[in-house]
């Protein structure tokens, strides 16, 4: 599946982790669950957990901690697979 095709079906996705100020590592174990039941996930970096760092940095570092793709980033929210 293209990163494309799973743009398009990310788009419909409601979502389901959201990372605050506890940050990436209080949501790993969700996370990896989550990506075990479907093929993508929708994850909103709450502005606590952003700090100064950015959505795409963020999401860069759980993917990598989940062993994930990631697919997009769109404002504060990043979709993984």
């Amino acid at each position: 599946m293209t990163d494309e095709d799973l743009r398009k079906q990310a788009h419909d996705l409601d979502v389901t982790v959201w990372v605050g100020k506890a940050g990436i590592e209080s949501v790993t174990d969700e996370l990896a669950n989550q990506l075990g039941d479907r093929e993508l996930v929708k994850v909103k970096f709450l502005r606590a957990a952003r700090g100064g760092t950015s959505t795409e940095e963020l999401a860069d570092q759980l993917a990598d901690r989940v062993d994930a793709d990631l697919v997009e980033t769109r404002g504060n929210t990043a979709v993984l697979h």
